[in-house]
């Protein structure tokens, strides 16, 4: 897979070997133009496995769901002249989703891996099948895919099968901002429907494409928000006064996990030059107890656990992510189809690569990696606004106001905020049970444990947006509290930070709703820009 950004836009070729989550990402969320061709190696591929899939049919050789029926009808075989017609009705008895329909970039990413499988080049398809998905994928035409209804065993039949039958013109897709029959916006752009060989409804809906598409959006995601939980960290630590040697290097070299260290350096990077936050030495440079046996301190030796203790919640997240990452690019690169065609052998054989075990595990590890940081974060905003815990900032963060000024004692600055935000924290948490362990035997007992791998990505991607908006008002709670301590006191990076979040969020001056302070907040975080003011 080759991938090239220039004026006019994305470019991919699939391999069926090499795209990453990046790619998918790109062209999912994509702004402007986005083409995906198949490259010369995998049309080859295509077309030899498709020539041994004829060869195999007009042997009568039984191959499961080409000339059998699907799961437990494999033992009835049916002639090669009826293959074509029991394609078309698998797409037909798969069409009962239920649920909101998919976001575009759902529909765009599980497109993308659906034909990213097929140019692998095992599946039994012709090249044109692969043509005509890319062509939808290069038009935007996007099939209206219902969320419910995958167990993650066979695969996403049930999602799949609206993909599939979008290509047949027997369902509505999105074109253009207006939903259409997918027939008449073919007619309009001078062409046919797909008409299906054998195997080719199969190979269309057998993967876990859905699963994939949601679990690589989540990872992106998620990479972000161990950043913004870091960024979090710091501007709380200084809001705080806390002690940033708690993020020194010995430390955490001397407990030597990848991530914990990467998000102990990134904090300390944030904490130089600050003079709130000071290293152990500048906060007890003293000449002792001065001859008494008793002194009290004006700062504690060590912070709260969660501010000391962050990089070991967002390093676990990281290091989470680092294998998830890895095991969603090797799912994205594989033929998640069965039964596969072996042209070299010159052989079909029949196994389970639909399965979303991996991606299932996958995402109900990174669902309780986030439901951590969703506590973490929760639990250092309950500081900052406490004033039983902030260290002499103001009650729930409202503005200085003199005890004669008409506006003393009305206002309670961000308790709502911290209200919504333990709600969500506490839903993130309800999310993060595993999906995995919850199989259900389902199609005659031939499907009799399956992965559950879709509702576990669905789950991460809610958490995700909980983590998002948790982190928002978390964001908008620190720069609360470093205006009122003194911005000008915190470092070059924190106030970076501020600056970008002032330009969308106003300081809260008096009591008013902040609902679409949150949403700016959000959108800050989802579009990267912090991760461009933590490492400028």
């Amino acid at each position: 897979m080759r991938d090239v950004v220039h004026g006019s836009g994305l470019r991919l070729e699939l391999d069926g070997r090499s795209l990453t989550i990046d790619d998918v990402v790109a062209f999912a969320r994509r702004e402007g133009e986005a083409v995906c061709t198949l490259s010369d190696d995998a049309w080859e591929r295509v077309e030899a496995s498709c020539a041994l899939k004829r060869e195999l049919i007009g042997r009568e050789v039984p191959i499961y769901g080409v000339t059998t029926g699907f799961g437990d009808s494999a033992h009835r075989q049916i002639s090669p002249q009826k293959a074509a017609r029991l394609q078309q009705n698998m797409l037909r008895f798969l069409g009962c989703g239920t649920g909101p329909i998919a976001p575009t970039e759902v529909t765009r990413a599980m497109m993308l891996l659906r034909a990213n499988c097929l140019a692998r080049g095992n599946s039994g398809v012709r090249p044109e099948v692969v043509e005509r998905l890319l062509l939808y994928l290069n038009e935007d035409i996007l099939p209206l895919v219902p969320e419910r209804g995958s167990c993650g065993a066979s695969g996403d039949l049930i999602p799949l099968s609206y993909l599939g039958a979008a290509l047949v013109g027997e369902e509505d897709v999105l074109y253009e901002g207006e939903v259409r029959p997918s027939r008449e916006v073919l007619a309009d752009l001078g062409l046919e429907p797909l008409e299906l060989e054998a195997k080719e409804g199969l190979a269309l809906t057998n993967g876990t494409s859905f699963i994939t598409a949601i679990a690589a959006l989540a990872v992106r995601d998620a990479e972000e928000l161990a950043l913004v939980s870091d960024l979090c960290t710091a501007m709380a630590s200084e809001a705080l006064l806390g002690n940033r040697g708690h993020f020194n290097a010995f430390i955490h070299e001397n407990k030597p996990h990848p991530g914990q260290k990467e998000s102990a350096h990134i904090i300390s990077s944030l904490l130089a030059d600050s003079h709130l936050a000071l290293d152990s030495e500048e906060i007890f440079a003293t000449d002792g107890l001065g001859g008494r046996e008793f002194l009290e301190l004006e700062r504690q030796v060590q912070d709260r656990y969660s501010i000391r203790c962050a990089p070991y919640v967002s390093g676990a997240l990281r290091d989470t992510l680092d294998w998830v990452r890895r095991w969603v690019e090797i799912e994205m690169n594989s033929s998640d189809d069965n039964p596969l065609f072996d042209a070299e052998g010159g052989r079909v054989q029949s196994g389970g690569n639909f399965y979303a075990g991996h991606m299932a595990q996958a995402m109900d590890s990174l669902k309780v990696a986030l439901a951590n940081l969703c506590d973490l974060m929760d639990r250092q905003l309950e500081l900052l606004v406490d004033e039983k815990f902030n260290a002499g900032l103001t009650p729930n963060l409202i503005p200085y106001f003199d005890e004669d000024s008409p506006e003393a004692g009305l206002h309670h600055g961000f308790k709502g905020m911290q209200l919504c935000s333990s709600a969500m924290t506490a839903e993130a948490m309800k999310l993060s049970a595993p999906a995995s362990v919850h199989s259900r035997s389902t199609e005659c007992h031939n499907q009799d444990k399956v992965s559950m791998g879709a509702i576990a990505a669905r789950d991460a991607r809610s958490i995700v947006e909980l983590t998002q908006n948790i982190a928002s008002i978390h964001l908008i709670a620190a720069c609360q509290a470093l205006e009122l301590r003194g911005e000008e006191k915190a470092s070059p990076k924190t106030r970076r930070a501020l600056e970008l979040v002032r330009s969308r969020v106003p300081f809260l001056e008096a009591d008013r709703r902040m609902d679409q302070d949150i949403e700016e907040a959000a959108e800050i975080i989802r579009s990267g820009a912090l991760s461009e003011v933590v490492s400028g």
